[in-house]
């Protein structure tokens, strides 16, 4: 049976039409004494323990079982209510990913209360945004931090009632309440024939969420998702990564693990990481931070695992850092080509075969056992990833599995499957989603290309979203009726091959046009330096110029390990270096061969280098570790004006 036959035709108690409490409570009840959730000691102030969380060991995780995570969510439902949230009113969630993130987004969900999503790092002016136009009147914060955020804003908002995840001053007031206090009143509260009731009385129409899209293009918009938009996804999800019975290879479901530590804030975690690995019976193990993933993987030993293309870059960055003598450098060059090449042969053949074994004593099989030693395939979204780089993993061993999909769709639009994944691309659309392209949108150089199969990907579906919050316009222009079907535009531009595997190529609004008329992507670039160790980021620019330039971040630290090993002094200063003849001239062989892969009108003429690492931390990033195009043209004017000056 061809494998789409059995995702349409698979069957299983996890496929269901309901709203998202619901399925939480089935999943409970099918796995009640497994492991639903870890939790890392000696990282949180806690309010939840001792009295309602066992302590975890100091740096040593603890596990809740889907029956005590289920008690939690049943008591924080009831604690809910008791504090006046009903049938569709907005309570924020404000704090990193976590067990209590977890557990109040079920809570809220389960009380009929609607969930706004807030990343931890959100700016005061944003809070007050995103408070303010969802019309929330419950807040939970986690800390200190975000309580002052919170109360930075208080007056230009119309809060009922704030909840503290971990120990705060309350500032005497009766309006702020911990989360263990939420959960005693609604332990207290409980009544079983009314929280049925409540769940009961919720639809699959019904509004589960608002997720802001990221502001990068302009003020945030509030995407309106359903109960059915999420659950739908779910579904769709786990046909194709379940455990289908045409399938013998690794699935998700109830022995899976994974470590969550992408924001929940963002919808592709929210769905890959926490409704669908919760509705499959899996246990979801939470990082103490995006820093410490060695040690969490390998005391966790995930078999799956969602991240974003930056993640799987800073991991391959310290796997090759450590190869840190002439010697090692060498073994890990060579290893890391003979996994490139691997992972895009069907049929290695004996050659290939013997150097893979011996790489993978040499080097694989050290990075895998780092991660726990138990993945069994990744799962990339959120960006686009290096198809050389994915190579690279699949050849190692680790398998990353690369997908698709926006905030608007709940999120995910296409996903390579685990038997049938092809390098390089996003995957088939999952089932039930229709996907079409617009091909008006592209010039003739990329329908060349891409044998004409490429233009702007329009979608629609059961997990596609109805319009953002009180914007109609807004609504009205991000879908098109196509005879008498309303169509939902992505604004990105896809190719599409023979057997519907999809392509990222550009966001629309991000390709450059040169004043030549050329039309030039900047992601497939920019993706290219990524096997550079000298080269720490890169971004095109060029839109209206006559030809391409980029500024450039340099890997400081290997460019001065380069220099000591090569006699050469620099200056202390970064900056200084930057603009060192020596340090450009040898940055420019890394830009020659990457210009190799391109078109004569895509290469790289010009390029400055700037020592300032793009991060969240300087607002250059987004939270999910996209780049803010507009604020990185800003922060470097003089240098992108310099570029073309000459």
């Amino acid at each position: 049976m061809d494998w789409r036959d059995a995702e349409r035709e698979f069957d299983s108690p996890v496929l269901a039409d309901t709203t998202l409490p619901r399925m939480f409570e089935d999943s409970a009840a099918r796995n009640v004494d497994r492991p639903a959730q870890a939790y890392k000691g000696g990282v949180y102030a806690r309010t939840l323990t001792p009295s309602v969380v066992p302590p975890a060991p100091e740096g040593g995780f603890a596990t809740l079982s889907y029956g005590e995570m289920r008690d939690l969510v049943r008591n924080l439902a009831a604690g809910f209510r008791d504090l006046g949230v009903g049938p569709d009113d907005r309570v924020a969630l404000f704090a990193h990913t976590r067990l209590e993130w977890a557990v109040s987004d079920f809570g809220v969900l389960a009380a009929g209360g609607v969930v706004v999503t807030i990343y931890p790092t959100t700016t005061e002016s944003g809070t007050r945004h995103l408070l303010d136009d969802s019309g929330a009147g419950v807040v939970v914060v986690e800390g200190e931090a975000e309580l002052d955020t919170v109360l930075a804003v208080e007056d230009e908002v119309d809060l009922d009632a704030i909840v503290a995840i971990d120990d705060v001053d309350d500032r005497g007031r009766d309006d702020i309440h911990t989360l263990a206090a939420v959960h005693d009143r609604g332990q207290a509260a409980f009544d079983r024939e009314r929280y049925e009731s409540w769940l009961h009385d919720r639809g699959t129409d019904d509004l589960a969420s608002l997720i802001y899209t990221s502001g990068t293009t302009g003020t945030p918009k509030g995407v309106e998702l359903t109960h059915g938009n999420f659950r739908a996804n779910v579904n769709q999800c786990y046909r194709r990564f379940g455990p289908r019975p045409d399938r013998d290879g690794p699935a998700v479901d109830a022995e899976a693990r994974v470590v969550s530590f992408l924001p929940l804030a963002h919808v592709f975690e929210r769905l890959t990481g926490h409704f669908l690995m919760f509705a499959a019976g899996a246990q979801v193990a939470y990082a103490e931070s995006p820093d410490t993933l060695r040690e969490d993987f390998a005391a966790v030993g995930p078999t799956t695992g969602t991240s974003v293309p930056r993640v799987y870059e800073k991991i391959y960055d310290s796997i090759r850092a450590e190869a840190d003598s002439p010697v090692r450098r060498r073994i890990f060059e060579w290893a890391a080509g003979v996994a490139r090449t691997r992972g895009r042969t069907d049929d290695p053949g004996p050659w290939l075969s013997l150097k893979h074994r011996v790489a993978d004593a040499l080097v694989f099989g050290r990075v895998r056992a780092a991660l726990g030693g138990e993945v069994d395939f990744l799962i990339s979204g959120g960006g686009s990833l290096s198809p050389a780089l994915c190579a690279l993993y699949h050849g190692m061993g680790l398998p990353v599995l690369e997908g698709y999909g926006l905030t608007e769709t709940a999120p995910v639009v296409a996903a390579n499957p685990p038997d049938a994944a092809r390098i390089g691309t996003v995957g088939p659309p999952v089932i039930d989603c229709e996907t079409r392209l617009d091909e008006s949108v592209v010039g003739p150089d990329q329908r060349a290309a891409h044998d004409g199969t490429v233009g702007e990907l329009l979608v629609r579906g059961p997990n596609v979203f109805e319009g953002y919050r009180g914007l109609p316009a807004e609504t009205d222009r991000a879908f098109t009726e196509i005879d008498g079907e309303r169509w939902f535009r992505t604004g990105d531009i896809v190719a599409q091959d023979d057997d519907g595997y999809l392509s990222f190529v550009e966001r629309a609004k991000q390709l450059l046009k040169l004043s030549t008329g050329k039309l030039v992507a900047p992601g497939p670039i920019e993706d290219a330096f990524v096997g550079s160790d000298l080269v720490a980021s890169a971004m095109v620019v060029g839109d209206a110029e006559k030809f391409v330039g980029a500024l450039l971040v340099p890997n400081v630290s290997a460019v001065r390990a380069w220099a000591d090993r090569e006699g050469v002094d620099l200056p202390d200063d970064d900056w200084a270096l930057c603009r060192d003849d020596r340090v450009r001239e040898r940055i420019d062989a890394e830009v020659e061969q990457v210009n190799e892969g391109f078109e004569p009108h895509e290469r790289i003429k010009q390029f400055r280098l700037v020592p300032v690492e793009f991060t969240e931390a300087n607002d250059l990033l987004t939270p999910t570790m996209k780049k803010k195009r507009r604020s990185i043209h800003e922060r470097f004017a003089d240098e992108i004006d310099a570029l073309y000056a000459e």
